[in-house]
């Protein structure tokens, strides 16, 4: 069966808003634009990405399939953790000693996607407007306790769930109403004021976009729960209004590239924390922006390139058909 476009366009545009994300963020601090641009990509690329996962989760429960996750996702973290633990060390960043309970950087997701298809197996037994509820109160409720952090990244895991489950339920159908010209429009507007409200308000806390951190930790341990509502809702918006306007149709050079994802996300770290470390780039203005756009854009390309898939393949997927293949 042919894959579906849409879905691959997403994916490919998100993995690529991880990457800039990532590249940008030193640069945040010192700049009232940059830190609109990246605040405004991090209230939805995470969850978007997250949702999108949860709508391809349909072999959730199966024995066969959770032991195909422990290979497809805890081997590798495993793996990376050494990985860019060592790395880490060579290039003199601070803090790079971490166990295993303490994911490297981006690591988390791997552990979170492996709970989330655990998670399923219950929650996919209650109805959905209950288990969506249930899923969105221990995601408010679990920001009260600080010991529910890093570790695991239990945090993250529980506060992401509901994008996961929410992605689950929903059918092809249901989701391909966001491409109704009504919700196209309306996403324009979403999207710019949110750009808008985030320039002009008092600086957000990225922590409320990062989920890792307690409301104490936030410094609003009264009303933290309130405000993680806000912040549900918020995402919820922008991830429709991003989802409208990802194409439908194949792009060459474009669409492959969501096919590739994981071997991205897993490797574009390397090139990150090097640049970070070296302090290689600098931003002076809205070139230098597009520059790190373009350079951000080569490492999805790079990294999705097929002779780069079979050198990690065996570390990823712990296979060679990819090295077997140009050795025939």
């Amino acid at each position: 069966m042919e894959r579906n476009a849409y879905f691959d366009n997403a994916r490919t545009i998100l993995i690529f808003l991880v990457v800039f994300g990532h590249l940008i963020q030193p640069f945040v601090a010192d700049s009232l634009g940059m830190n609109t641009l990246y605040t405004w990509v991090y209230i939805f690329h995470m969850p978007a990405f997250i949702l999108v996962s949860g709508f391809f989760a349909r072999g959730a429960g199966d024995s066969k399939y959770i032991w195909k996750l422990v290979n497809k996702l805890l081997m590798p973290y495993v793996i990376f953790q050494t990985l860019y633990t060592g790395f880490y060390y060579l290039i003199g960043k601070t803090g790079w000693q971490a166990s295993l309970i303490y994911p490297q950087w981006s690591l988390w997701f791997l552990i979170s996607l492996f709970c989330w298809h655990l998670l399923l197996e219950y929650f996919k037994r209650m109805k959905p407007a209950i288990g969506i509820s249930l899923a969105l109160l221990i995601g408010i409720v679990v920001g009260y306790f600080g010991e529910i952090g890093h570790t695991l990244s239990l945090s993250r895991t529980f506060v992401f769930f509901p994008f996961f489950l929410i992605g689950y339920w929903l059918t092809e159908e249901q989701l391909m109403l966001v491409k109704k010209k009504a919700v196209k429009i309306a996403g324009i507007a979403i999207m710019v004021l949110f750009a808008v409200l985030i320039y002009y308000l008092p600086e957000i806390n990225t922590g409320w976009l990062l989920a890792s951190k307690s409301y104490g930790d936030l410094g609003v341990e009264s009303y933290g729960g309130f405000v993680r509502l806000l912040v549900y809702a918020g995402s919820a918006l922008m991830v429709i209004s991003v989802l409208a306007w990802i194409p439908q149709q194949r792009i060459k050079g474009v669409t492959h590239l969501g096919t590739r994802t994981l071997y991205v996300y897993l490797l574009h770290g390397f090139f990150i924390q090097y640049f970070r470390e070296a302090g290689i780039f600098s931003v002076d203005g809205p070139i230098d922006v597009i520059g790190l756009a373009a350079i951000s854009a080569g490492i999805v390309y790079l990294l999705a390139w097929k002779p780069v898939l079979g050198i990690f393949q065996p570390l990823i997927e712990g296979r060679t058909t990819l090295l077997r293949e140009k050795l025939n």
